[in-house]
């Protein structure tokens, strides 16, 4: 399905670069993004899934220099990679820059093409235990000097404003598993107190 040649390039230049981004964004996190998203690319037999898995192995690559517009600088590695010559065409280079564009959670657009739904949805990976944590760890790592009660409010704000009933987190896959999922994660923060308990004892865990 994936050239030999495309993969050992993908493994040994391109999944390394994630070993230096944060907790939320490392190698397990592409690892599963990819993953996630060549399971999604079975949906769409019209796919072509050496592009899904180059999108999602490029996704993040921005993080290297900053994380607002990670999304933009990832797509722009990518379209300067004269290495993917060697297996798409020009087209299928830009259709791929545009995915990793519109990839972000944030973004208010539909994504331009089925290769954009497919990473942005695999980029969501929804699980209680993972969100909560990484949301967590995003703070100490922004502000790893705060008090407890000002992480909180951060990570509470952040829950209601991404994840919450008219967050802004679209899903764009009506297949995936990402709606029952999301729902499980809207339940506990609909519950102030075991939320509090949750995130005080990730707080304890990543603080000691």
């Amino acid at each position: 399905m994936i050239p030999e040649t495309l993969k050992t390039y993908i493994e040994t230049a391109i999944i390394p670069r994630y070993e230096h981004f944060d907790k939320a964004h490392n190698l397990s996190h592409v690892q599963m993004v990819m993953e996630e998203s060549m399971a999604l690319c079975k949906l769409y037999p019209e796919t072509n899934p050496q592009m899904v898995y180059t999108i999602a192995a490029y996704h993040d690559l921005g993080l290297c220099k900053e994380r607002e517009t990670h999304h933009i600088i990832s797509g722009e590695i990518l379209m300067a990679d004269k290495r993917l010559k060697e297996w798409f065409t020009e087209e299928e280079i830009l259709i791929m820059k545009e995915a990793v564009e519109d990839h972000r959670a944030s973004n208010k657009q539909e994504p331009r093409s089925i290769y954009g739904r497919i990473v942005a949805e695999a980029d969501r990976q929804i699980d209680t235990d993972i969100t909560l944590r990484r949301t967590v760890q995003y703070g100490l790592r922004q502000a790893p000097d705060a008090s407890r009660e000002w992480h909180y409010e951060r990570f509470l704000h952040h829950l209601h404003e991404k994840y919450a009933p008219g967050g802004y987190l679209k899903l764009w896959i009506p297949e995936s598993k990402n709606g029952e999922r999301l729902r499980a994660l809207q339940a506990v923060i609909a519950n102030e107190e075991e939320l509090r308990k949750r995130f005080d004892a990730i707080f304890e865990e990543e603080t000691t």
